[in-house]
């Protein structure tokens, strides 16, 4: 199966023998960085630094006159990513390694966004804003994030692209210190607790034959059990027991069709910007009621707008079955299995992992993350890859 290893800017800028060393694992393809959310990352192997402090979301290009204007628009990058053009001189000398380049896109996840503009952020039942979620059912912030797909996907010399986050972000986050681990919430709970009642969305429950200041009072009555103790998984129909069927499926009809619609205008942006050939590839789970950056997609629909699907299989690939079962001629399935033992990724059994998710039907994959992976991970990488 193709391979492809995820890689930032900051891996190879500087690096000369970044781009060999990447090659040489095996890998035909790296999925590099051209926007992301603000992150602290280790390179181990680079000869300028060991830690790299990105601040805020960022754009690691320069970006385009589009914006001109415009109170939404995308932040460029700071001291982390120095370079005029960080993506544009890494894929540079990765082209020049033999390697395909596709662009990895973090769009509906910026802390920055929603520190500048508090009105994009999600709005929980409780009032509470999430920042690093913008709501995807604003009309400005989605202009905001079609625009940004496109103009992030489509960087020059890029193959395809790999679209994070594009749908909604809830509770569930990894910020600075976090501590909302406290409660174990489940499925049900997370749900509940990242509905949004944003002005928009308050609209959008309207639409639906819901009373929104009635749905927030719900929300808060279901979630107090689980403030005490009370269990909150068992999927889907634990958020119907929570709230009531009726209204349980009113939501879901809101935020699917919002979601859905976001991600056939955002790949229908990119297609417009991108020439033939060009890879539109998601992240995305198959639960679509899930929330974060593996979007919850209806895989029929998901598969008959993108070329595919990248799918989270650290652990196990069982997410794979339901995009497989559609039987999709050419639709790509990307396993993304992670590499770094220090993350829970396990290099030394890629080799049994793979072929467990070519069975289910992967046909590529996708390794997290080469640039922050040990010399002992990426070797067993390489042997699993090479056989060397």
């Amino acid at each position: 199966m193709k391979a492809s290893a995820f890689v930032y800017p900051w891996d190879v800028n500087g690096d000369p023998r970044a781009p060999r060393h990447l090659a040489e694992l095996g890998i035909q393809q790296v999925t590099l960085a051209s926007a992301y959310h603000s992150t602290r990352a280790l390179t181990p192997r680079h000869p300028r630094h060991r830690v790299v402090t990105a601040e805020h979301a960022a754009v690691l290009y320069p970006p385009g006159d589009r914006w001109s204007g415009r109170t939404l628009r995308p932040f460029p990058a700071g001291a982390w990513a120095p370079e005029a053009d960080a993506y544009g001189e890494a894929a540079a000398a990765l082209a020049d390694a033999g390697l395909e380049t596709h662009t990895w896109v973090v769009l509906a996840h910026n802390s920055r966004l929603g520190a500048e503009h508090p009105d994009t952020s999600v709005v929980n039942a409780y009032g509470d804003r999430y920042p690093w979620a913008p709501c995807i059912a604003q009309p400005a912030t989605r202009a905001y994030l079609v625009d940004l797909a496109a103009e992030a996907a489509v960087r020059p010399g890029a193959r395809g692209t790999e679209l994070e986050s594009l749908g909604w972000y809830g509770l569930a986050h990894l910020h600075a210190h976090d501590k909302t681990g406290g409660v174990a919430l489940g499925d049900a709970g997370q749900y509940l607790m990242s509905l949004c009642f944003c002005p928009d969305c308050r609209a959008g429950y309207a639409g639906h034959g819901l009373d929104p200041d009635a749905l927030a009072a719900a929300v808060r009555n279901a979630l107090e059990p689980v403030w005490r103790g009370a269990p909150s998984d068992g999927g889907w129909p634990a958020v119907g027991k929570l709230l009531g069927d009726t209204t349980a499926n009113a939501t879901r009809a809101w935020r699917d069709a919002t979601a859905r619609s976001l991600q056939e205008e955002a790949v229908a942006a990119v297609r417009a910007q991108a020439p033939d050939g060009f890879q539109v590839l998601l992240h995305a789970d198959p639960v679509s009621y899930h929330c974060g950056a593996n979007a919850g997609v209806d895989p029929a629909h998901i598969l008959s707008v993108a070329d595919g699907v990248v799918v989270p299989c650290t652990g196990g690939a069982g997410l794979l079955t339901p995009f497989a079962e559609q039987h999709r001629a050419g639709a790509v399935l990307a396993a993304n299995l992670t590499v770094v033992s220090g993350m829970g990724g396990s290099p030394g059994t890629l080799a049994d992992d793979a072929a467990r998710a070519r069975d289910l039907g992967a046909t590529e994959l996708r390794l997290y993350h080469a640039g922050l992976a040990s010399d002992t991970d990426l070797a067993q990488v390489r042997s699993a890859l090479t056989g060397r």
